[in-house]
């Protein structure tokens, strides 16, 4: 029924860059500035100037001005407001709810944007990256309010990575609450969690007044975690911050989240008393949809205090706003609220007839969702087919560019021809070098990335887990052997797919070696545990070779733990040192040195291979990327000369997903 604070919040974030007070007057003095405008310029920056100042009181006037600012800018070629000019109608039109001509607009605003930024090189660049950031951001919103995640993250991405480049914390901070508000949907909370936190760090440092609002946020992610003592805690802030920058929306989301911390955490009469609050402060501002859902909680207390009575005046208060309103999915549930009072009741005439209510209502939300993913689709369709127009056009450009180029380079040729010959021959010749020297090195990379792979599917592992499944089946261990095999086949599995890539997610490897370390678990009766770790400094695009830390990891098992006759355990964590991505290993085995004495009349011709590959593989990577990539191995000795157990530590560059 409570609509997420931090999704209500979306326009305060990516819309309105400020909410301004006594709006008529800077309204008059725009219009009047525009009224003595002497040229066309100054003409296009108020109309723009006028439209941002309509959106917090009138979407059509936002288009109307909006409009007007785009005509005079297209036809001045003033491409600057052009751009801002289909932000604002955009924005216009995602405040009366038309998010398909809101995407055609951003899109727009996002061709013009990247079209001067290719071909503008004056001091109007940080304005140009500034705007594009601002399109990036609103198509993201856009998608994010039509539950496209994938595309609305994309889209979030790529303006918070402008808006780091141009320094711009405050822009900066917004667009981290809108990718928290994105995860949050997905159900990812810690991520969630991970860029609300980024955003309040700013807007500690700047002194945002909207910081009670993500404050807020981050108690609602710890209040859904059931981590209550934190939630309050943050609940508590917030508060503080609306003292100091009042928000009365954000004020009553806070009183209502704090009646539903109050209500979880067995304290109906604070509950109560907040939701109370809530209602006074929504009252104030004529909030009615803030109004109905303080209405509903109040309903939802007294109903769990078996207090009918009165569950039922509040609950129908609710539903009389949501008609008003024509919120669909809030008449939904207070239909179904109140069928279940009148049963309560014993009144099973009224009870039936709210039933009723709530069908007709639950069919007409899902009729709602049908048009909606209809309009969806279609929306969707027609940006893809732009941005593909939209590529094509850059391509033609890029082409004629290129042409123009080469001409402009046959002109020169010919003016200095002689000289251009012995340069070109030398060139050619270094160029051929280098070019034979890369393929080689790629060659040999792939050639050894394979034998690396393929090692980690040895026939030698393969038969060992072939035959635990079948003791596990022969002493009646059948859940055992399914849990077993489900791992072995998920492990082959993964193997098999990531054989195809150069570069996977350190998530992607890092399942990999789960799903390994608990096969080995099952293999040889928990006889060790493991643990991994990873920094919150990684980011999530951060890649590495696959597999490249297996080899590393079964060595320490079957070397240094199982000839141990003490329980085991292995650690593996993923940091950023010096700028370089650290993978360590640590057990604590009977050490590299007394496992090479073990092992001296029986060496494993896998292993060494296993190794020697990976070594490889480390060269081929750093010859490539011009960057340290090595690996050390060392034991753990205590103060008392006690062999602790053996530590790997491989230092790798800093790659991506690209």
């Amino acid at each position: 029924m409570k609509k997420n604070t931090s999704l209500l919040l979306f326009f305060f974030f990516g819309l309105f860059s400020v909410l301004a007070f006594g709006q008529n007057k800077a309204i008059d003095s725009l219009q009047l500035a525009l009224k003595n405008a002497k040229n066309d310029i100054d003409k296009a920056q108020l109309l723009n100037a006028i439209s941002v100042e309509y959106q917090s009181s009138n979407p059509k006037l936002v288009l109307e001005f909006g409009n007007k600012a785009l005509q005079l800018s297209k036809k001045i070629k003033f491409r600057l407001a052009e751009g801002t000019s289909y932000l604002n109608i955009g924005n216009g039109n995602i405040l009366l709810g038309n998010y398909p001509d809101a995407l055609r607009s951003f899109s727009d605003a996002q061709a013009v944007f990247e079209k001067e930024l290719e071909s503008n090189s004056s001091d109007r660049k940080q304005e140009i990256k500034n705007g594009l950031a601002r399109a990036y951001g609103s198509i993201g919103i856009v998608f994010s309010e039509q539950s496209n995640y994938t595309k609305a993250l994309h889209y979030h991405l790529k303006s918070v990575k402008i808006y780091e480049e141009i320094n711009d914390l405050g822009r900066c901070a917004r667009v981290y609450n809108n990718i928290g508000i994105v995860y949050k949907a997905q159900g990812e909370d810690f991520k969630a969690l991970d860029y609300y936190i980024k955003c309040l760090k700013i807007q500690e440092k700047i002194q945002d007044e909207t910081i009670g609002i993500t404050t807020t946020n981050i108690g609602n992610i710890y209040l859904d975690q059931k981590n209550f003592a934190k939630a309050f805690d943050y609940y508590t802030k917030a508060k503080q911050y609306f003292e100091r920058f009042p928000n009365q929306v954000g004020l009553g989301e806070l009183y209502n989240n704090l009646g539903l911390y109050y209500y979880k955490t067995g304290n109906a009469t604070e509950a109560l008393a907040h939701y109370n609050k809530a209602l006074t402060v929504f009252g104030a501002i004529d909030n009615k949809f803030g109004i109905s859902d303080s209405y509903y909680h109040i309903g939802e207390v007294y109903m769990g205090q078996k207090k009918y009575e009165e569950a039922l005046v509040a609950t129908n208060k609710a539903l009389a706003l949501a008609k008003e309103l024509d919120v669909m999915e809030q008449v939904k549930n207070t239909e179904l609220r109140l069928s279940a009072i009148y049963e309560r009741l014993h009144r099973p005439a009224e009870a039936l007839a709210h039933y009723k209510m709530f069908t007709v209502a639950k069919d007409s939300v899902s009729n709602y969702e049908n048009i909606r993913n209809s309009v969806r689709a279609e929306m969707n369709f027609e940006f893809e087919k732009k941005e593909a127009l939209q590529k094509k056009e850059r391509e033609k450009r890029e082409l004629i560019y290129s042409e123009q180029l080469k001409r402009h380079q046959q002109q020169i040729g010919f003016v200095i021809l002689s000289l251009l010959l012995v340069v070109g021959i030398v060139f050619l010749f270094y160029n051929r070098l280098q070019l034979k020297k890369t393929l080689t090195l790629q060659k040999d990379l792939a050639e050894y990335e394979q034998k690396a792979l393929h090692l980690q599917m040895n026939p030698h592992f393969v038969f060992n887990c072939l035959g635990s499944i079948s003791s596990f089946i022969v002493q009646n261990g059948t859940d055992s052997a399914i849990k077993y095999l489900s791992k072995f086949s998920k492990l082959m599995r993964l193997t098999l797919e990531y054989s195809k890539e150069s570069l996977i997610p350190i998530d992607k490897e890092i399942e990999s070696l789960q799903n390994y370390l608990e096969l080995e678990q099952l293999r040889f009766n928990k006889k060790f545990e493991f643990n991994i770790t990873k920094s919150s400094e990684l980011e999530d695009d951060m890649a590495l070779p696959p597999l490249l830390l297996q080899p590393f990891v079964e060595n320490a098992i079957i070397h240094g733990l199982i000839p141990k006759k003490e329980r085991g355990y292995i650690d593996i964590d993923f940091s950023i040192e010096d700028q370089s991505l650290v993978c360590k290993i640590i057990d604590n085995g009977i050490g590299f040195n007394k496992s090479k004495e073990l092992k001296e009349n029986l060496v494993s011709v896998h292993k060494s291979m296993a190794l020697d590959i990976t070594r490889k593989r480390l060269e081929m990577m750093e010859a490539i990327t011009a960057k340290t990539s090595h690996v050390e191995i060392e034991e753990r000795i205590a103060a008392n000369g006690e062999i602790m157990g053996t530590i790997v530590v491989l230092k790798l560059p800093i790659q991506y997903i690209k």
